[in-house]
């Protein structure tokens, strides 16, 4: 369906064109071991189909400047979620914001299952689920209001098989009390003025509500300042994409009638598009295209134009009332070739704004985030390379391409006027959605539980792996047993931030000392979706690094003793 779709945005866009990542001895001691582990490891894995890269040259001596917090910018979910995780790993940090309080709108609505399990691996998913609503599905409608696709999102191989509709300004108010209640507050009123990057450490200027200036040392900056990024705009770095021409009515209101309250509904009108989803009770956001995009931004639209383009395109019989929010918007999507800049880091908008199809920009920045924070505290903490952070924005850049891609192409299929093409659309919709392979393809993409880091130089496939899950995909969660004999599950053992090394249908082999700080061993008789006899490296974020044979461990031990630092 996926190709399909994208021949007739190529066919749109072509009639459109015609218009117009002791002490001393005990030291050698672990230096001889690990050498000796490193030398078996290559013996036994000259067969190896494929090697994990090397983590890039580290320097012989590193500034760590474990007495300097961390500087976060930005306390949108973005930052929030990045100071949360980094914090719950023992990071000293400073989270500023240049706004007075966090937004009181609803923005991002949907948290998508992938970021309730990261969620869920802090140990807070469920503040989350409490406070939101589920739903359920997706509806596509198509003219006359027939049904084309129906997604079900219990389809989601997941503990979490929902869309969790919440306001944004709700995301971030919880977010802030969790990290309130790991002691850390949001600096407010204070505003990011400059920044410089020495190789050792950034030292940045900021300013106060009261004017007064502080200089501050780090060890590292990111920037979670949103698509108007002081940090990005301070490197001048090019934020490549396009705007596109249409413009496009926001409201957040009441809506009495046949409207699901459970399940987000996309009208595909002659007219154009128009789509609902779910905040709670009777409360819906609605967004619809209305034509090319003036020169001057127009004022807010009013209730009755609202009602006017839910009787033309959206199922009938609908009221719409008492708007919290009325606005217009434009779609951009643009991105920066590089999350990275030195000691500098960029996430969310600030390194990457999309289409809103799908759903999916808070939850892409949210695990940015997440990708981020592991690598920074075992890096912050000495217990891995600085080389490891080389690989955040290979993996996360690579991601943002995936979800501007999908994002983009869903928007302009949407926004199809041709009438044949119309029809055409249609009828793939409504012929391949209906197909299982189909379905479960559609889900796992919006739910974001098919985003993968294959491509990683953190991924490697060594002879004898495991067919599942392969290297880079994500791994469910499982009950298993730790190595001090308590059980528990895969995402408790990841919340501590270090890798897991689980062993399935095979003995846990005993761990290295020098690797103890970097990997927790744990064991399971059998697991849903993991292959018996294998031993397999999870990492802190919940993806699989590699996976072995359970009489072949050694290419685990290389990969994590590459990660060690000098």
């Amino acid at each position: 369906m996926a190709q399909a779709f994208e021949r007739l945005s190529e066919a749109q866009n072509a009639n459109d064109s015609q218009l117009g990542g002791h002490a001393a001895r005990a030291k050698d001691l672990l230096r001889q071991a690990s050498e000796e582990i490193k030398l078996a490891a290559e013996a036994a894995n000259r067969r190896r189909v494929a090697k994990p890269a090397p983590i890039s040259a580290r320097p012989t001596k590193e500034h760590r400047a474990m007495d300097e917090p961390l500087l976060i910018v930005g306390a949108g979910p973005v930052g929030l979620t990045l100071a949360l995780a980094l914090r719950r790993q023992g990071v000293a940090l400073r989270i500023v914001d240049k706004a007075a309080a966090r937004t009181d709108k609803s923005k991002a609505l949907v948290i998508w299952p992938r970021t309730l399990e990261l969620l869920d691996m802090q140990g807070i998913a469920q503040v989350f689920v409490d406070a939101g609503v589920r739903a359920r599905g997706a509806r596509i409608l198509g003219e006359g209001q027939r049904e084309l696709v129906h997604a079900h999102f219990d389809l989601a191989r997941s503990a979490y098989p929902f869309a969790l509709m919440l306001a944004q300004s709700e995301t971030e108010r919880l977010l802030e009390q969790q990290l309130e209640a790991a002691g850390v507050v949001v600096e407010r009123q204070v505003e990011l003025l400059s920044f410089t990057d020495d190789g050792q450490r950034v030292s940045a200027q900021l300013r106060h509500a009261d004017g007064r200036e502080e200089r501050v040392s780090t060890a590292w900056l990111a920037g979670c300042d949103g698509a108007h990024s002081t940090v990005r705009h301070a490197l001048g770095l090019a934020f490549g994409g396009d705007t596109l021409q249409s413009d496009w009515v926001l409201a957040d209101l009441q809506i009495e009638g046949e409207l699901p309250n459970d399940e987000l509904t996309i009208c595909w009108s002659p007219e154009g598009v128009l789509a609902c989803f779910p905040i709670g009770a009777r409360r819906f956001r609605v967004i619809a295209d209305v034509g090319l995009a003036p020169d001057v931004q127009p004022p807010p639209p009013t209730i009755e134009q609202v009602q006017a383009l839910i009787d033309q395109r959206g199922p009938q019989g609908l009221r719409a009332h008492d708007a919290v929010w009325l606005s217009h918007f434009r779609i951009n999507e643009r991105k920066v070739s590089d999350y990275r800049h030195g000691r500098i880091f960029l996430a969310g908008d600030a390194a990457h704004v999309h289409s809103p199809a799908g759903g999916q920009g808070m939850n892409t920045g949210m695990q940015d985030a997440f990708n981020l924070a592991w690598k920074l505290a075992l890096v912050q903490r000495g217990q891995a390379a600085p080389g490891l952070l080389d690989s955040y924005s290979s993996e996360r850049s690579a991601i943002g391409d995936q979800v501007l891609r999908n994002a983009g192409q869903m928007t302009r299929i949407a926004l199809l006027h041709n009438p044949l093409l119309r029809e055409l659309r249609d009828l793939a919709a409504g012929t391949l959605g209906r197909l299982p392979a189909i379905q479960q393809r559609l889900v796992d993409q919006l739910t974001e539980l098919d985003l993968h880091y294959a491509a990683s130089p953190l991924s490697a496939t060594p002879h004898g792996a495991a067919a599942q899950p392969p290297a880079g995909a994500r791994t469910p969660d499982v009950p298993l047993r730790a190595a001090d004999g308590g059980a528990t599950r895969l995402h408790a053992l990841l919340g501590g931030g270090r890798f897991v090394l689980l062993s399935v249908g095979v003995a846990a082999p005993e761990l290295p000392p020098a690797l103890q700080g970097l990997v927790s061993a744990a064991g399971a008789a059998t697991a849903e979706g993991y292959e018996a006899g294998h031993h397999y490296l999870v990492r802190p974020d919940g993806y699989l690094a590699l996976s072995t044979r359970g009489d072949a461990v050694a290419p685990i031990f290389d990969t994590l003793q590459r990660l060690l630092p000098a």
